[in-house]
């Protein structure tokens, strides 16, 4: 019987998506041994400081792709949003799963029904705060870090007046009960593969296992909103997003991004569902007109 070792980040959300995808593995391919590999990795250890600050998302996956490269993995399993741009080809991506909900959403602590405008929004990406700004002047945002778990317990104890998190973690997590507001994705668009997870393998690997996990729609979407982010990210630190949106045989996809001055722009395009990173692409180069930091 073939043996899969599936990587994960030891978080509960994370293990609780390394499981969904192993279920789906289980359910089409019931003669594949699977199992569960965690750890934890740089961007688990370092809470002290955002994300920015310490060297971006790759610190959520540096451990992972090790275990997969020395052979302590097979397979590993990621939120799409904290996936760098730039892959090992030695370990590409196998794939994007179905996308459960893209939105934001606010958390109000316990037993709160309102803002206590008297502390801040706590969210743990520019991209939020920036358009949190935009939605609540006035306010102060600030960040806070740690797993979702470890976020609501410091909401709970009074820190922050609501957090700003994915909705899709917190269904996930069987918590959607904490939502207090969903953001529509034009109020706060999502981050780029928000609600999609990313599969990870070595070069070569026999995909046939993952014929029930990886979905059409997922892909073309994660796709196309990385291609937007990779085209701005030439060395610029500014917050950026993307969300695309398959209709029928149609893409749309929006993006925001923040210049050095710190003027925010939006733009958004349409076109045909199978020329998706190409249009995300040419959005972001259209949008680089309007930023100094985004040279050509």
């Amino acid at each position: 019987m073939r043996t899969i070792r599936v990587g994960s980040r030891e978080s509960r959300l994370a293990v609780i998506q390394s499981e969904l995808v192993m279920e789906a593995i289980r359910t089409h391919h019931p003669d594949i041994a699977l199992e569960l590999v965690t750890m934890k990795t740089t961007g688990d250890k370092i809470l002290d400081r955002t994300l920015d600050q310490i060297g971006g998302k790759g610190l959520f996956v540096k451990e992972l792709d090790a275990a997969l490269l020395e052979g302590r993995a097979d397979l590993t399993v990621h939120s799409c949003k904290d996936l760098p741009m730039d892959i090992d080809p030695r370990i590409p991506l196998a794939g994007f799963s179905r996308r459960e909900d893209p939105r934001d959403v606010l958390v109000l602590p316990r037993g709160a029904a309102e803002l206590d405008r008297t502390k801040p929004i706590g969210c743990a990406s520019a991209r939020r705060a920036v358009q949190l700004k935009e939605l609540f002047p006035g306010m102060d945002v600030a960040p806070v870090r740690g797993n979702v778990l470890t976020r609501l317990r410091k909401l709970d104890e009074g820190g922050f007046s609501a957090l700003v998190l994915a909705a899709a973690g917190l269904k996930r997590l069987g918590l959607e009960g904490r939502i207090s507001r969903y953001f529509s994705v034009e109020e706060l668009i999502p981050a780029a593969g928000q609600g999609i997870l990313a599969l990870q393998t070595r070069a070569g690997e026999d995909l046939s296992c993952l014929s029930g996990v990886l979905d059409e729609a997922g892909t073309l979407c994660a796709l196309a909103e990385r291609a937007f982010v990779r085209a701005l990210d030439g060395g610029c630190s500014s917050p950026i997003a993307a969300h695309a949106q398959i209709e029928g045989g149609g893409i749309s996809i929006a993006g925001l991004y923040v210049d050095g001055a710190g003027r925010v722009f939006r733009a958004a395009v349409t076109g045909p569902a199978d020329r998706g990173e190409a249009l995300a692409a040419a959005l972001a180069d259209q949008m680089k007109e309007g930023c100094p930091c985004l040279g050509k």
